[in-house]
């Protein structure tokens, strides 16, 4: 693999207030190691801080409640617990020189009762059943049909984001990403496909666009600007849940992102096609168009290599690039990219759950270990 050690991807980059030292982003990676409680492992802090080379690290997507789960062993940020243990991960980032956000999260109907407090049904904008199944720690679970939020628990929902917010910012990171893609809950009130509903958060593009901007807004306000926050949109992809599209990808998209544009948020984090499938998008659905409709920087994501992003930069088509599974078995992947080194591959089994076994045991190119575990 033929690579220019000069090229702009590894060359200082801003981010709103964000000073990246490459545009290489470390994309937020789902695996799993957490307490039934949401709080972190305390291997974690090693995990992380032996990926602080990439220009900014998202965090692996981060429930802002209980009620937000959807996933096992997955982590929050609503507690002191989960605090405490998060401020480790950001104490081992920025003593590597990196920077970190925390993807704040709320899965509503991909998820399952055994995943709910007290067995609950997940929520959703409507009761509209997702295709597949839940992962539980009972194993894979058929989802179920979700219970329509009412508006007051909606507006509650609000408030759920700008205590995660706070709690980020005690738990010391520099940002945060708020997760409106994969067809979680803030995309299933922006899409006509999963959001039927008939008061002010559904009907019009208008009302779908309500519930996340409101998110958007007040997180904006618990940071003091958008300078140090950013979100993540997928208008292309139909998983989880076999999600159909919503049925005008450009207007809905197009006029989201004109809204969060005057939010001031530091940049939008794209997913290019079929989330961990493909870059093949339906033609109607236009990113190009998309990041000229956003005032902040444009992170692309999605089986990009170093080629692909350094004609994406020379066409002005984003700003900075993600790099999601890469990162499992490279934790010095930015090393290998810009020098044109071999690119180790995680087998799945050590993808979700476990310890510290195909988390964080694994060397540089060198052979070496950088963080102790």
């Amino acid at each position: 693999m033929s690579v220019n050690p000069d090229s702009p991807l590894f060359q200082p980059f801003q981010i709103g207030a964000l000073a990246l030292r490459n545009r290489i982003v470390m994309a937020p990676l789902t695996r799993s190691r957490s307490s039934d409680e949401g709080v972190p492992p305390d291997f974690a802090a090693a995990y992380y801080a032996q990926r602080a080379t990439a220009g900014l690290i998202v965090s692996e997507a981060t429930n802002i409640s209980a009620q937000a789960r959807g996933y096992a062993m997955t982590p929050g940020i609503w507690a002191e617990a989960q605090i405490a243990s998060w401020q480790r991960v950001t104490r081992a980032v920025h003593a590597r020189g990196g920077l970190n956000v925390l993807q704040l999260w709320h899965t509503g109907r991909i998820s399952h009762p055994s995943l709910q407090p007290g067995g609950a049904l997940p929520v959703a904008p409507s009761a509209i059943k997702p295709i597949g199944q839940a992962f539980t720690k009972e194993g894979m679970q058929d989802h179920v049909t979700p219970r329509a939020l009412s508006t007051g628990e909606v507006e509650q929902i609000v408030e759920d984001y700008r205590h995660a917010a706070t709690c980020a910012k005690e738990a010391g990171f520099d940002g945060v990403e708020i997760h409106s893609a994969n067809n979680y809950l803030l995309e299933q009130f922006l899409r006509d496909s999963t959001n039927q509903r008939t008061d002010r958060y559904g009907g019009s593009l208008e009302n779908r666009l309500r519930f996340p901007l409101e998110v958007a807004r007040i997180v904006t306000e618990v940071w003091g600007g958008g300078d140090r926050v950013g979100i993540r949109i997928s208008p292309a992809t139909e998983n989880p849940g076999k999600t159909p599209l919503t049925s005008d990808v450009m207007a809905t998209y197009g006029t989201y992102l004109d809204e969060l544009s005057t939010l001031k948020l530091a940049y939008v984090h794209v997913i290019e096609g079929e989330t961990q499938q493909t870059r093949d998008h339906p033609a109607d659905v236009d990113f190009l168009a998309l990041r000229k409709r956003f005032s902040g920087a444009y992170i692309g994501n999605n089986d990009y290599t170093t080629e692909l992003a350094e004609k994406a930069l020379a066409e002005g088509r984003a700003d900075a690039f993600s790099f999601g599974r890469d990162f499992i078995a490279n934790p010095d992947l930015v090393e290998r990219l810009r020098t044109g080194g071999p690119i180790a591959e995680a087998p799945k089994q050590y993808w979700y759950g476990g310890d510290t076994v195909g988390y964080s045991d694994w060397p540089a190119m060198d052979g070496q270990i950088r963080i102790a575990v």
